[in-house]
């Protein structure tokens, strides 16, 4: 089972660079593609477009064995990635870009229910904590070192090294996953039958404004670090991977939290933590210190919440169901990320510039996330008891 979880997070992995490695290598990758750098930032939202239609494939795919549809996803992730470093023109990496998205949604949400099967009882949340920590080392690791393979030699670097890891996480899924049975075929209305509940849509709606809150903030924090913390822009590469630290950690202790409580409960802890910290951006003035500590807190949240609410959409979505809905939540994410830019922006050029009024932006909308995840947990999780609660509770 182990090797199955670290074959799942070499695929999480992947599209976790490949999602947020382009914000560190924008600059590079639009003078390379001859573009302005607002142009630059379309690449960003082709991969979140991907995300978004890619869910297609599990729509179409239902009948095919889980394990088969994971090695798709990595082919599609191996052509997409080998297309971006070789790109000579905008619409040519556009394209490529597209494509590199296409199987992330729908990636988390077939791993998610590989990981939650293989899982002993009891340890689900935390078996697909640890699928989720590939995507958590790829922000850690993954992202501040192709920023820096972009600025010593080659942004294609950085895509063509992806494609070299889709190809070896092929191998390793063809060895180390074992077969899964296909879910139940419940036609293509079936699949999206989950949604007429209302549980799920207060879960999605949480991924959506928590994301959002913290994407007002985060999508600045480069200019926030140097401008806020004063830390040479330098140091920023090194200050990601505190934030990455913090998203692994975050990954980890929210799936074992999870299991030994309820996953929309520590959803909402997740989040109110996120909400405090995205206050404290704009009520402490900055510094040194506390901005790092900031990016590390916020960075912890962010990923604290990923295995329960995919485990909770997953739970939702059971007699059919269940692929589509573990997408879904990628789909919310990545709505959020493009809400939050926006809004951020916004609250930039209303305010001069200031880059204290991101938190205060960001602030009321994650607040909206715990407010949903706590009316979930008080009207669906009535049982304490992790394993009691998997088995009886239907969203």
């Amino acid at each position: 089972m182990k090797r199955s979880i670290l074959a799942l997070a070499s695929g999480a992995f992947i599209l976790g660079a490949a999602e947020f490695v382009m914000m560190g290598i924008l600059p590079q990758t639009a003078a390379a593609m001859q573009v302005s750098i607002p142009a630059a930032g379309h690449y960003i939202s082709a991969y979140a477009i991907g995300v978004c239609v890619g869910t297609l494939i599990l729509v179409f795919g239902r009948k095919v064995p889980p394990k088969n549809l994971i090695i798709l996803f990595m082919i599609i992730a191996l052509v997409g990635n080998t297309l971006s470093a070789v790109s000579f023109n905008s619409p040519m990496l556009l394209a490529a870009r597209f494509i590199s998205g296409l199987p992330h949604g729908a990636f988390f949400g077939t791993a998610t229910l590989i990981a939650k099967t293989l899982a002993d009882k009891g340890k689900e949340a935390q078996s697909v904590s640890m699928m989720v920590t590939g995507q958590t080392v790829a922000n850690m690791l993954g992202v501040p070192a192709g920023t820096l393979l972009s600025e010593m030699l080659s942004w294609r670097l950085a895509f063509a090294i992806l494609a070299a890891w889709a190809l070896m996480t092929m191998v390793l899924v063809i060895t180390w996953v074992p077969f899964v049975a296909p879910i139940k075929d419940a036609g293509i209305k079936g699949q999206f039958r989950f949604l007429t509940h209302a549980g799920p849509w207060f879960i999605l709606m949480a991924v959506f404004c928590g994301n959002s809150g913290i994407f007002c903030w985060w999508s600045y924090i480069s200019p926030w670090l140097q401008k806020v913390g004063g830390w040479d822009s330098s140091m920023v590469p090194l200050l990601m991977v505190l934030a990455g630290f913090g998203m692994v950690l975050g990954g980890i202790a929210g799936g074992r939290l999870t299991d030994l409580w309820k996953p929309g409960a520590t959803a909402g802890l997740s989040q109110a933590i996120a909400t405090v910290g995205l206050l404290l951006v704009f009520f402490v003035p900055g510094n040194l210190v506390t901005t790092a500590v900031l990016t590390f807190m916020i960075g912890f949240a962010l990923f604290f919440n990923s295995s329960p609410q995919q485990l909770l959409m997953v739970q939702a979505g059971e007699g059919g169901g269940e692929l589509i809905a573990g997408a879904a939540v990628q789909i919310a994410f990545n709505f959020g990320n493009a809400v939050g830019s926006i809004v951020g922006g916004a609250a930039l050029t209303a305010t001069a510039m200031n880059y204290h009024y991101t938190g205060l932006a960001g602030a009321p909308i994650a607040l909206i996330a715990v407010i949903m995840l706590v009316t979930y947990s008080r009207r669906y999780e009535t049982h304490t008891g992790a394993t009691e609660r998997m088995r009886e509770v239907h969203v």
